[in-house]
C-alpha cells in the first residue's frame, strides 16, 4: 500500500532525519520530495523459466534478470506469477546479486544460508545464481511465514533449495557449515516509509534501538556456522545508522572480520558509506535510485574455525519409488521417502547434507515433493509441475489466460475434444501451473486448496 506524498511529508520523523545528518550522501530536502512520489515498482525474472513476460522493459542495472514496471498491474490475475515466471522485488534489494557477482566464486558445493528469507525475494535471487550442486538453505523462524516462503520457493521451481524454520541459535550449532549467509535482518523498516503505510505507523526512536539489539544477537548466533574465510552479506530496510553502520562496527569489534567492498558506477546513484572502524556499506535512497530505501554490506569471516568431522549415514534412497517417479523430472537424483506419504527428490550430493540438517534443524521443504503411491498409479505433486526439472515427455495441455485462470480459481472450463485421460500438466505460455487428470468429458483439479485464487476477477482481467 502506498501513502500519498503529502501525508508521508508530514509525518517523516524529525528525529530519524537528525539521525541521518551524520550520513554520506544525506539530502533532506530530495529525501522528502522523493517520499511525495509514489514507490517504485520491479520484478525479476527467473533466468529458467522463460517467457515474454517484461522481457522488453528497462533493465534494474545492478541486476540482469531485474526489470522496472511503468505501473504496478494485480499480479494476481497473471497465471505466469503464478508459474514463477518472476517474482515482485524492490528493486534495491536485487543489489544483492551484484555482491554475489563481485565475491562468491563460482566453485562446485557452495552452502548457502538465507537466515531470513521471507516471503523469499532474496532466496530466489540466490537460488538463480547459485549451480546446480551448490544448496540453498532458507529459513524463516515464523511459521506463517515459513508458508509463505515454502510456496514461493516451489513456485520458483529449483530443487536445490530447501526450507528450514529455525532460530538462528539452532542453525548456529551446525558449526563451519556454510560458505555464506545472507542476513537481511528485521528492523525498524523506515526505507519502507513510501511503500508501506504500516512502516511508517511502527517506526520509533525505541524500535530502533530494539531492533539492533535483535539484530546483534540474531548475527551472534549464527556466526559459528559460517566457515573461516566465508562470506556473511548484512542488509536492512532502514536508514538508521544504528542499524547498519554501527552493525557493522560491532561485528568488527567482536569477531575477525575483514569488510568486502564492490565497484560501483556512478549512474546507479548508490552511496558508499564507510563505518569508523572501516567497514563499506551500500546505501539506496529514494532521491538517488529508482528504489526504495535500503543498506547491504559483505564482510569475510577471518576467525580459524574447525572442520566438521564427515558424517557417516545410511542412504534412505527408495529405488522402488524412484522407478515409479522416474517420468516426472528429467534430472539425476536421489528419491528419499521422509516419512509414509512423503517422497522426495534431492540432488544426489545433497544426500549428506540431508542427514546434516535433520539433526538440527526443522526441514518443512526438501529438494522436489514427488507425491503419492497409489495401488494402481503415482498421484504427482504440485512441485513437479513448477519445477524446472520436470521431465519434456510429460503428457501436456496449453491454456489460454482465461482457461489458466479458472484452473487456479479451481472452476471448471471445456477441454479439448480429444484430451486423452489420465494425468495432464497445465501450461501456461510453456511454463507448469499445475495438474489435472482427465476423465473423459471432465476433469479433476489438483491445485492444492490453500493455493487457489480466492479474488474475483473482473472481465478484463479474464482477457
Amino acid at each position: 500500500m502506498c501513502l500519498s506524498g503529502y501525508t508521508i511529508l508530514n509525518q517523516l520523523p524529525e528525529i530519524l532525519l537528525q539521525d541521518l545528518q551524520q550520513v554520506k550522501g544525506f539530502d533532506k530536502e530530495a529525501l522528502i520530495a522523493a517520499h511525495q512520489l509514489p514507490a517504485v515498482t520491479s520484478v525479476r525474472l527467473n533466468p529458467n523459466k522463460a517467457s515474454a513476460a517484461f522481457a522488453d522493459n528497462e533493465q534494474v542495472p545492478w541486476c540482469a534478470n531485474g526489470r522496472y514496471l511503468a505501473e504496478r498491474p494485480v499480479f494476481t490475475v497473471d497465471p505466469l506469477y503464478h508459474a514463477g515466471a518472476y517474482y515482485v522485488q524492490e528493486a534495491s534489494s536485487m543489489f544483492l546479486h551484484h555482491i554475489l557477482s563481485s565475491h562468491v566464486l563460482a566453485s562446485s558445493g557452495l552452502r548457502v544460508l538465507d537466515l531470513c528469507a521471507a516471503p523469499g525475494g532474496k532466496s530466489t535471487l540466490i537460488a538463480s545464481f547459485l549451480g546446480e550442486d551448490d544448496l540453498l538453505v532458507s529459513n524463516e523462524v515464523i511459521r506463517t511465514r515459513a508458508t509463505i516462503l515454502e510456496e514461493n520457493m516451489t513456485r520458483w521451481g529449483y530443487m536445490n533449495t530447501w526450507v528450514v524454520s529455525n532460530d538462528p541459535k539452532d542453525i548456529g550449532r551446525l558449526e563451519s557449515y556454510f560458505d555464506v549467509i545472507v542476513v537481511d535482518a528485521p528492523c525498524s523498516g523506515s526505507g519502507l516509509f513510501r511503500k508501506d503505510a504500516r512502516a511508517l505507523d511502527e517506526w520509533s526512536e525505541g524500535n530502533v534501538l530494539l531492533c539492533s539489539q535483535r539484530q546483534q544477537r540474531i548475527l551472534a548466533d549464527v556466526w559459528p556456522s559460517l566457515k573461516e574465510d566465508g562470506i556473511v552479506i548484512y542488509a536492512t530496510c532502514s536508514y538508521s545508522p544504528q542499524e547498519d553502520e554501527e552493525i557493522l562496527d560491532w561485528l568488527s569489534e567482536n569477531f575477525e572480520v575483514k569488510g568486502l567492498p564492490v565497484a560501483l558506477e556512478a549512474e546507479w546513484g548508490v552511496v558508499e558509506t564507510v563505518s569508523s572502524k572501516g567497514m563499506h556499506g551500500y546505501r539506496f535512497s529514494p532521491d538517488k535510485v529508482k528504489g526504495e530505501g535500503f543498506f547491504i554490506a559483505a564482510l569475510q569471516k577471518k576467525e580459524t574455525t574447525r572442520e566438521p568431522k564427515p558424517l557417516r549415514y545410511k542412504t534412505l534412497q527408495d529405488k522402488k519409488a524412484q522407478e515409479q517417479t522416474k517420468h516426472l523430472l528429467d534430472t539425476e537424483y536421489l528419491c528419499l521417502q521422509l516419512d509414509k506419504d512423503n517422497y522426495v527428490a534431492i540432488h544426489p550430493s545433497h544426500e549428506a547434507d540431508y542427514h546434516t540438517l535433520k539433526q538440527f534443524v526443522y526441514l518443512r521443504k526438501t529438494g522436489v515433493q514427488l507425491g503419492t503411491p497409489t495401488p494402481k498409479e503415482w498421484l504427482p505433486s504440485h512441485d513437479v509441475a513448477l519445477s524446472i526439472h520436470r521431465a519434456a515427455t510429460l503428457p501436456k495441455l496449453e491454456l489460454n489466460k482465461e482457461q489458466a485462470l479458472k484452473f487456479l480459481k479451481k472452476e471448471d472450463f471445456a477441454l479439448p475434444e480429444g484430451t486423452h485421460k489420465g494425468w495432464i500438466l497445465l501450461t501456461y505460455n510453456g511454463l507448469g501451473i499445475g495438474w489435472i487428470k482427465a476423465l473423459g468429458n471432465r476433469f479433476n483439479n489438483y491445485l492444492p486448496k490453500h493455493w487457489r485464487i480466492r479474488m474475483e476477477i473482473s472481465d478484463m482481467d479474464w482477457a
